[in-house]
């Protein structure tokens, strides 16, 4: 188990003078600004209240949870009130290393149906709330993880030591409804490849009635263990983990119907063939899965007989490539009609019973859920907005929001928390009958840098990217050296419009004398199948080749940059991105940071690189192909490398195996190591002066003075 440090981060002392010096502070004790943005909203029926987490203010690292009524807004359970222990159990520290919480207190809860009773944990206590301020605690086994109540809100469901238990808040007896056989073996939990990569992060779900529920099995027995220790502490334990690297053997994942009265039914499936359950979900037509073949190129929806486990294929989508896991899918409308998506020619459209709803001007990035026979939905035309959309049978999508920015909802019937996120901040807004048009409150800090964004769409392939100068830089005085800070790679975009937090950051360093350049290229979301699948076989050298083309447009469009100093970093794919820069287009790139670089693809997971790579054992060259770690001969320019020292997602093997190749090859390079960080840096005043790290770094390596004008 692991302590976690509960406390206010001290507010940075701030005049108009020294932002530049403030900056990177505020970035780190305000987590990035997310501190004081409210979050996981679940709505009543019929709009009557709205249950949220949030934390007091935007330094506050403890995050409490806080109710909207017709009396407004109000503070329903401080966990520093309720004085629960630090103590994270194993289960949660990864659960939050997996979705990347960097917060303490309440972090995640569980509502009944009527959204009246809430539970959730707090270090090793398990705790029950109700809406009118009951609180009690209640007596478990262990150390609780993932706490769901059943929609009745009479029993909760708990998984403590790799057993599911489920505690009748009647009278408090605790039944052990399933045991793990053996140490691998763990009931309720999502393995390492669904939490970290297919977005599932639950292992269990209650059905309807609350008379059974749905839970995984998962049997890490096949999986090869690694250990994760920490050199700065050798009397420390390594720590065991199970981690599937590609083209190693996955856990033994099955679906397993339990009822309350110790009844048990298999769910069954080709599980040879679909080894990855990706989704699952119990609503009032029986549980809904889907499975995907080890390949990823096939997915099927499957209909539960949850009286036997025997399943009844509803949808399958098949791709020569892979088929995109798009969150929210499936889904069934109130009918029983199954809504998923589809890549038809080069839209991912929106697919309600079969029957393609959405054309090819939008690409659907997410299903919010259904309503009835409406299907509520996140689609882009312009892949730097996101907007919330909704399709009622028999009619056409209309779009929900407005304004540029990225937009998302929370619904529960006609009535929808509505949360956007524009270059002004965060605007959370209900809509529909009961609190229609009251906002909820958003606390986060302000930036003492606003970021000032140029949008661009640049070259033939009209790479979108944002282009940040100093605010004080005045037309023909001199060029501008570049930095570039891509993640530009798969699964992931830069380039909306929002103020995010890398645009603040990006302000940052153009306030320190730089032009820099944000560009999503080639394997990004939001331009369609196509653009995805172009990184298929191999993950850099179709990216490289758009960050090239980005740098160019952009100089075309601004002729203040100097394209004989640029500069570029990134973190986990980004800096496996910045690495490949430097080590293949060294006549581009002059430096390099790269931040949990995962150099060698080989020490990642099966579900990741196996969909843009192929199998290793298979396809070997697209792995080599897709890892500088065998290039480092090559390298001509000052890099940099950072990466947290007990990092177990893109472990830190990767970093001590390139500097070693550099060393082999006499190349020099800098190696930074943070002590006790993972693949995230939490601790504040390491995340400030990382900043500071890199800037010194950047400006030495582009033989930069040691501080511009302006920052003077």
């Amino acid at each position: 188990m692991a302590r976690v440090t509960r406390s206010r981060s001290p507010r940075t002392e701030l005049t108009p003078a020294d932002p530049l010096r403030a900056l990177p502070r505020q970035l780190a004790w305000s987590q990035r600004f997310s501190l004081g943005v409210p979050r996981h909203f679940t709505v009543a029926p019929e709009g009557s209240h709205v249950l949220f987490i949030r934390s007091r203010d935007g330094h506050d690292r403890t995050s409490c949870l806080w109710i909207l009524d017709e009396r407004g807004e109000r503070l329903l359970v401080d966990p520093e009130v309720l004085g629960s222990d630090n103590v994270v159990a194993e289960p949660e520290r990864v659960w939050r290393e997996r979705v990347r919480e960097r917060s303490t207190g309440i972090v995640a809860f569980s509502a009944d149906r009527d959204a009246n009773t809430v539970v959730f944990s707090l270090g090793t206590n398990l705790w029950i709330a109700t809406t009118e301020g009951d609180i009690r605690q209640l007596r478990c086994v262990g150390a609780p993880f993932d706490p769901r109540i059943d929609p009745n809100g009479i029993r909760v469901a708990y998984v403590s030591d790799g057993a599911l238990r489920v505690i009748e808040l009647a009278d408090g007896r605790d039944t052990l409804l399933a045991a793990p056989e053996r140490p691998e073996v763990a009931y309720g939990l999502a393995e390492h490849v669904a939490a970290e990569e297919m977005g599932r992060q639950r292992g269990h779900w209650w059905s309807p009635n609350g008379s059974k529920l749905l839970v995984c099995r998962v049997d890490n027995s096949p999986v090869q263990r690694w250990w994760i220790a920490e050199a700065s502490a050798p009397w420390i334990p390594p720590r065991q983990v199970f981690y599937p690297a590609a083209g190693t053997a996955n856990a033994d994942v099955s679906l397993w119907v339990l009822a309350l009265d110790g009844s048990r039914h298999e769910v069954s499936w080709d599980r040879r063939t679909f080894e990855y359950l990706t989704t699952a979900a119990w609503d009032r037509h029986g549980p809904l899965i889907s499975v995907q073949s080890r390949d990823q190129r096939t997915v099927q929806t499957l209909g539960v007989d949850p009286a036997s486990g025997e399943t009844t294929l509803l949808w399958e989508a098949a791709d020569a490539c892979w088929v995109e896991l798009v969150p929210g899918t499936p889904a069934r409308t109130g009918s029983g009609r199954v809504v998923t998506v589809s890549d038809i020619g080069n839209a991912r459209r929106l697919v309600v019973g079969g029957e393609p709803v959405t054309g090819d001007d939008l690409q659907v990035r997410e299903v919010l859920g259904t309503v009835g026979e409406t299907t509520w939905f996140v689609a882009s035309s312009d892949p730097t907005e996101l907007h919330v959309w909704r399709h009622a049978v028999g009619s056409t999508p209309t779009r929900v929001t407005e304004g540029p920015g990225v937009h998302c909802a929370s619904l529960e019937g006609d009535v929808a928390v509505i949360q956007s996120f524009t270059e002004s901040g965060h605007r959370f807004r209900v809509s529909g009958t009961a609190l229609g048009g009251i906002s909820v409150s958003c606390v986060e800090e302000e930036p003492v840098l606003e970021p000032s964004i140029q949008w661009l769409s640049v070259g033939p392939r009209e790479l979108r990217t944002a282009l940040i100068l100093p605010r004080s830089h005045e037309t023909g005085t001199g060029r501008l050296p570049v930095l570039m800070c891509p993640y530009a790679g798969p699964a992931a975009q830069r380039v909306t419009r929002a103020r995010h937090w890398y645009f603040v950051e990006a302000q940052w360093f153009a306030e320190h004398g730089f032009a820099v350049v944000i560009a999503d290229g080639a394997g990004t979301p939001g331009r369609g199948p196509a653009w995805e699948r172009e990184v298929f076989g191999d993950m850099l050298s179709p990216v490289i080749a758009d960050q090239v083309a980005a740098l160019h447009g952009t100089a075309e469009a601004c002729d203040e940059l100097d394209l004989e100093r640029v500069a570029i970093r990134g973190w986990s794919y980004g800096g496996l991105l910045s690495v490949a820069c430097v080590l293949r287009r060294p006549d581009v790139f002059h430096a390099a940071v790269a931040g949990a670089a995962p150099v060698d693809l080989l020490l990642s997971d099966t579900h990741c690189l196996e969909r843009y790579l192929g199998h290793p054992n298979e396809s070997p060259d697209n792995y080599a192909r897709s890892s500088p770690v065998h290039e480092a001969g090559a390298l001509a320019r000052p890099l940099l490398m950072v990466h947290g020292t007990t990092d177990d997602n893109v472990v830190v093997s990767n970093a001590l195996r390139m500097s070693a190749a550099l060393l082999a090859a006499g190349k020099q390079h800098e190696l930074l190591l943070l002590p006790g960080a993972t693949h995230m840096v939490v601790d504040p005043d390491v995340a400030a002066n990382l900043l500071l790290h890199e800037l010194r770094f950047l400006r030495q390596a582009l033989s930069l003075p040691a501080e511009p004008p302006a920052a003077r």
